[in-house]
């Protein structure tokens, strides 16, 4: 979503991002910079810092101090994009996007520990606008229809659909473009730290002939260990067709010495992800971002 926003205003260099930075070693208050890893910044910031040179890209778990430090050294800021901010309520937030997932809507979910919900159902209110992820990319009327009612948005709230259009296949070490599609030929070796991987895990059984799949918990720090692990997994098929395929977060993880020298030889690729609206949300989603930058 992060990304579909920054893409939507033109990657301009007055949009700055500011996340949490799960994950990382570093403390504090920290701006993206040439040098700087996954380690600095965390796997998900670091990835906007690789794709979007033009924008700011800041982490930190104080976020009230991570805006006014972007601000002070950036005046010419003009939208602050907060990465899973929605219970940082030392915000206050010019437009608040809630997102929930088609298989399981926040009204049917429970807070920890009995389900996945970081506070009870009634902070949706907070919401302008709500967006349910993960749908088929082919969605009925009626399904729009009855998942709208099932959400019961207040007045005030838009409610938007949305699916994840997966893109060909990139080698995660070679700068040239590759346009690799996966097909029945293909035995695959599939490995992923992300929360949800089941969706990227059907995509790719409908497609090949054969696939493995390592699962790690989402934000997964590899070690050697790992990796040597995935290796012997790929060397064991016994194919000419056969890659090692893993996602775009868990590729800016392995952009390291050691990881490269293991895997550079290989046929290494990431799947990228695109979001995309259903029909007429494209232009509601936009206008209704537009309308909140120009008020504010």
């Amino acid at each position: 979503m992060v990304e579909h926003i920054i893409e939507m205003l033109g990657r301009r260099g007055s949009i700055a991002t500011l996340s949490r930075g799960y994950g990382r070693r570093s403390t504090g208050f920290k701006l993206a910079e040439e040098g700087m890893t996954v380690r600095d910044l965390g796997d998900e910031p670091y990835q906007f810092f690789r794709k979007y040179k033009a924008i700011k890209v800041a982490v930190d778990a104080n976020r009230r101090r991570g805006i006014k430090r972007i601000v002070k050294r950036f005046p010419e800021t003009k939208v602050v994009l907060l990465d899973d901010a929605y219970q940082h309520r030392y915000v206050s937030p010019s437009l608040s996007i809630l997102l929930t997932s088609y298989d399981k809507l926040y009204v049917d979910d429970y807070v920890l520990p009995s389900g996945t919900l970081r506070e009870f159902k009634g902070g949706s209110k907070r919401a302008d606008v709500i967006v349910v992820t993960r749908t088929p990319p082919v969605l009925s009327p009626i399904d729009r229809r009855m998942i709208s009612q099932r959400l019961n948005p207040q007045p005030y709230q838009l409610v938007f659909f949305s699916y994840m259009e997966y893109q060909p296949l990139k080698k995660i070490y070679s700068t040239t473009k590759s346009n690799e599609q996966l097909t029945e030929k293909h035995k695959v070796v599939l490995f992923t730290g992300i929360a949800r991987p089941s969706n990227l895990f059907y995509y790719v059984k409908d497609r090949v002939k054969h696939v493995e799949h390592l699962k790690f918990k989402d934000h997964h720090n590899y070690s050697v260990m790992d990796i040597n692990k995935v290796i012997k997994q790929f060397e064991k098929l016994s194919a000419t067709n056969k890659i090692i395929l893993t996602t775009e977060k868990d590729a800016v993880r392995l952009n390291q010495r050691a990881f490269r020298e293991m895997l550079q030889n290989l046929p290494v690729y990431y799947i990228p992800i695109k979001l995309r609206f259903h029909d007429r949300d494209v232009v509601d989603f936009k206008e209704k971002i537009y309308d909140s930058i120009g008020s504010n």
